[in-house]
C-alpha cells in the first residue's frame, strides 16, 4: 500500500530537501517552551474531545416511507488539540474533513441541530455559552463589506458599534493603529469595491476583514480559509501577517487548502484533519518526524503540506479504494494517539486547568454603545454606503415615474363622458396604483438588504448589535427615498391624466400612494427576516399582493357580495383601505355628461361620482377618517413583526 501510494505522488523519493530540514535548536525551544514558560503565557486554548453528530433524513420528503428514517452522521470524533499565545496554527484536511465545523465548536457558533460534546478551556478555565462570543473572534471565509465605503470608514463604523464610550479622538488612533499594523494605511481613503465596480484587491480585503476583528483586542483569533480566492502570493502573504499578529501575544487558527512549502516554518503548529478525526496535530519539524516514523517520508522537492493531506485523505471514487484508504488513515490516527507528540498534548491541557493560580479570561472589549447610539451608527453607515451608488438612487427615485409614463401614455388624458370611460379609466388607474406601487417597493427590498442582512448575520454573531436593529436602520433611511419617489410619481400622473383638479385632493392620493409602496418595502424585509432566498420572497410578496387586491380592493368583486369568510379576510388587507379611499378622494362631488347617439341622456345610469362609491363602496364617505388611520396602521404593525421575524432569525441561526 505505500508503494502505490508513493507511486501515485510521482515524486523522488531522495530524502527530504533542504527547505524542509529540522529548524535550529532556537526556532524548536520558540516554538515549543518548556511547561513552566508555558503557565507563564498570557493565554492558551485548550480544545479538549471535541465530538459533534448530527441526525440526517435518509431519503427524499416525498418518499414519506424513506424521510421518516434517520441515520447519524459523525462530523468531529473527540478532537483535542492545545494552543499557547504566540503561536498560529494551521489546520488543514481535504474538503468535508471537519476543518470549519471544528472552528464553530472552537467558537460556540454551532446551532442545535446536532449534538456537541467536549470542553473548550481558555488559560484553564471553561469557557460558558455565554462567554465565547466575547472571547473568540472569528473571520469566516467570505468577506461582508459594504462595497461604496472607505476601508478607513468601514473600521470607524465598526469601531463606533464596538467601542462607542471611547472618544472620536480615542477611536481615530484605534483604527489608525489597526491599519497600521495590518499595512492598510496606503489604501485607508480607497473604496471597498464589489464585482459592479473595482475597488481594493482581494488580499486587502482579507486584511480589512481580519482588521475589523482586531479592534476589540481579541486573544485569540480563528479565521476559516482566508485564503480561498487568492492568488498564492497574496495567500502566503496573508499567511505571514497573521503569523506577526499571533507573535504579539495571540492565538491565530486558521483553516487553509494548500498552502505553499514557502509557509513550512511559518506555522507554529500543524493540524491534519479527516473524516472529522485528528490525524496528527504538533509541530511541523515533528509533523514529517511523526510520518516518517509511520513509513511515509516525504519527497524530495515536494510540499510536505500536499503529501500528508493526500496521504490521510480517504479516496471515495471506489469501495476498495475507500476502505483501503480509510484503514490506512486510521493507522495513521491511531500512531499519532499513541505517541509521545499527542501525550504531551494532553498533559499540558490537563496541567493547564489543573492549575491552582489560573489566569483570568482575556475577554475582548466590551464598551459597546447603548441601544440608541448603535442605531445611530447603523443608520449613517447605511445611508453613506447607499447615497454614494449612483445608479441606485437614480433608480429608486425614478422607477415609480418611469412606470407612470406606461399609464400616462396609455390613457393619456381622462374625460367626463362615461360613454367615453370615465369611469372605467379613473378605476384603472387607482387599480394600478395601488397594485403596482408595492412591487416597486419590493424591488427596492430584494435589490439592497440580502447584502446588509448578511453583514448583520456576520456583525451580530460578533456581538455588535442584534439583527432587528440592522432592520429599523434601513427602514428609517427608505422613507426619505420613498416619499420622494411617491411624490414625484404622483405628481406626473395625476396632473398629466387630468384626474380631481382639487390640490388638496392631490395630497390625499399621494398620501395613500405612500402606504402601498412602503409597505411592498417592509412586506419584503418581514419575510427576508425568516426566508434566506429572496426568490422565493419575491414570489411571497407577489401572491400576497395579488391575494390582497382580489379580496380588498373590490375592483373583481363587490366586498359586500363576497362569501362571510372574504368579507373578514379583506379587514386585513391594505388594499381595502387604500382602494376606498382612492375612490372617494377622485369621484366624490364629481359630476359627468353623457353623449349617448339619438339624444337620450336618460340612459345614462351614472350622473355623478357619490353613484359610484354607494355602488361599489356603500358607506366608505363616512369611513374617510378611519380608513386613513386603518391604513396608516399597517406601517408601524409591519415594523413591529419585521423585529419579530429578525428575533426569529436570531433563534434560527444559532439552531
Amino acid at each position: 500500500m505505500r508503494d502505490s501510494y508513493s507511486m501515485q505522488t510521482g515524486c523522488l523519493k531522495n530524502g527530504l530537501s533542504e527547505s524542509f530540514k529540522f529548524v535550529s535548536e532556537k526556532t524548536m525551544t520558540d516554538n515549543n517552551p518548556p511547561l513552566t514558560a508555558q503557565k507563564q503565557s498570557s493565554c492558551s486554548l485548550s480544545v479538549r474531545k471535541i465530538s459533534y453528530t448530527v441526525s440526517e433524513r435518509v431519503g427524499p420528503w416525498w418518499d414519506l416511507s424513506s424521510y421518516r428514517r434517520k441515520w447519524t452522521r459523525q462530523i468531529l470524533n473527540e478532537v483535542t488539540l492545545h494552543v499557547d499565545s504566540g503561536q498560529i496554527m494551521g489546520i488543514l484536511g481535504n474538503s468535508g474533513s471537519g476543518k470549519t465545523t471544528l472552528l464553530d465548536a472552537v467558537a460556540g457558533r454551532i446551532g442545535k441541530t446536532g449534538t456537541l460534546t467536549g470542553e473548550v478551556f481558555v488559560n484553564g478555565r471553561k469557557i460558558k455559552q455565554d462567554q465565547f462570543q466575547e472571547c473568540f473572534s472569528y473571520v469566516l471565509q467570505s468577506d461582508s463589506l459594504l462595497s461604496y465605503l472607505t476601508v478607513e470608514e468601514t473600521l470607524t463604523f465598526t469601531a463606533q458599534l464596538a467601542l462607542r464610550r471611547h472618544s472620536a479622538q480615542a477611536i481615530r488612533k484605534k483604527v489608525d493603529g489597526v491599519m497600521a499594523e495590518l499595512s492598510l494605511t496606503h489604501v485607508a481613503r480607497s473604496v471597498i469595491g464589489g464585482r459592479i465596480f473595482p475597488g481594493i484587491s482581494g488580499g486587502e480585503r482579507r486584511r480589512v476583514s481580519i482588521a475589523s476583528q482586531l479592534l476589540q483586542d481579541p486573544k485569540v483569533i480563528l479565521l476559516d480559509e482566508p485564503t480561498t480566492g487568492l492568488d498564492s502570493m497574496t495567500a502566503n502573504q496573508i499567511v505571514v501577517l497573521l503569523a506577526e499578529l499571533a507573535k504579539r501575544d495571540r492565538i491565530v487558527i486558521v483553516t487553509i487548502h494548500q498552502p505553499r512549502s514557502e509557509l513550512f516554518r511559518v506555522f507554529s503548529r500543524i493540524a491534519i484533519m479527516s473524516c472529522g478525526e485528528l490525524v496528527f496535530c504538533g509541530q511541523p519539524e515533528e509533523m514529517v518526524d511523526f510520518f516518517s516514523s509511520c513509513g511515509y517520508e516525504c519527497p524530495e522537492y515536494c510540499n510536505p503540506f500536499d503529501i500528508y493531506v493526500d496521504l490521510t485523505s480517504v479516496d471515495t471514487r471506489c469501495s476498495e479504494r475507500e476502505a483501503a484508504t480509510y484503514r490506512r488513515m486510521h493507522d495513521i490516527t491511531s500512531a499519532y494517539q499513541s505517541s509521545e507528540i499527542y501525550q504531551n498534548i494532553v498533559r499540558r491541557i490537563d496541567e493547564s486547568y489543573q492549575l491552582p493560580d489560573k489566569s483570568i479570561i482575556p475577554f475582548k472589549s466590551k464598551e459597546s454603545p447603548n441601544c440608541v447610539s448603535k442605531l445611530g451608527v447603523l443608520l449613517r453607515r447605511t445611508v453613506r454606503n447607499l447615497s454614494r451608488d449612483r445608479m441606485g438612487v437614480l433608480m429608486r427615485l425614478s422607477q415609480n415615474l418611469i412606470y407612470g409614463l406606461f399609464v400616462a401614455f396609455f390613457v393619456m388624458n381622462l374625460d367626463s363622458d362615461v360613454t367615453k370611460g370615465a369611469v372605467q379609466d379613473r378605476i384603472g388607474i387607482i387599480y394600478q396604483c395601488v397594485g403596482a406601487s408595492p412591487y416597486t417597493g419590493m424591488l427596492n427590498a430584494v435589490a439592497l438588504f440580502p447584502a446588509l442582512r448578511a453583514i448583520a448575520d456576520q456583525e451580530s454573531k460578533d456581538g455588535l448589535y442584534q439583527r432587528w436593529q440592522m432592520f429599523l436602520a434601513y427602514i428609517i433611511h427608505i422613507f426619505p427615498f420613498s416619499i420622494i419617489s411617491v411624490f414625484i410619481f404622483t405628481s406626473f400622473l395625476y396632473w398629466t391624466v387630468g384626474m380631481n383638479p382639487d390640490p388638496w385632493r392631490f395630497m390625499c392620493f399621494t398620501a395613500v400612494i405612500m402606504v402601498p409602496h412602503i409597505t411592498g418595502e417592509l412586506l419584503t424585509l418581514v419575510l427576508l427576516g425568516v426566508i434566506q432566498d429572496p426568490n422565493m420572497v419575491n414570489s411571497g410578496v407577489a401572491l400576497l399582493n395579488i391575494a390582497g387586491i382580489m379580496v380588498g380592493s373590490g375592483f373583481l368583486r363587490s366586498t359586500h357580495h363576497m362569501p362571510v369568510l372574504f368579507q373578514w379576510l379583506s379587514y386585513l388587507t391594505f388594499q381595502k383601505y387604500g382602494c376606498e379611499l382612492l375612490i372617494v378622494t377622485e369621484f366624490h362631488g364629481l359630476n359627468f355628461t353623457c353623449s349617448l347617439p339619438g339624444g337620450s341622456p336618460e340612459a345614462c345610469l351614472i350622473k355623478d361620482g357619490d353613484l359610484v362609491i354607494e355602488q361599489g363602496y356603500p358607506g366608505a364617505l363616512s369611513r374617510y377618517t378611519q380608513d386613513f388611520i386603518l391604513l396608516y396602521a399597517f406601517l408601524p404593525a409591519l415594523v413591529l413583526l419585521g423585529i419579530i421575524s429578525f428575533k426569529i432569525r436570531d433563534y434560527l441561526v444559532r439552531r
